[in-house]
């Protein structure tokens, strides 16, 4: 579902050739986020 709602509602992560690099980074950061809540409360 993330993937979608990156793919299809940010645009401009889609733009230029590496439009999957901007989804992944995305990804990660929000994976980075859920860690850092977990362990810092």
């Amino acid at each position: 579902m993330m993937y979608v709602v990156v793919e299809e509602l940010i645009p401009e992560t889609a733009q230029g050739g590496h439009s999957n690099l901007g989804t992944i980074g995305f990804a990660v950061g929000f994976a980075l986020m859920m860690v850092l809540d977990v362990v810092l409360g």
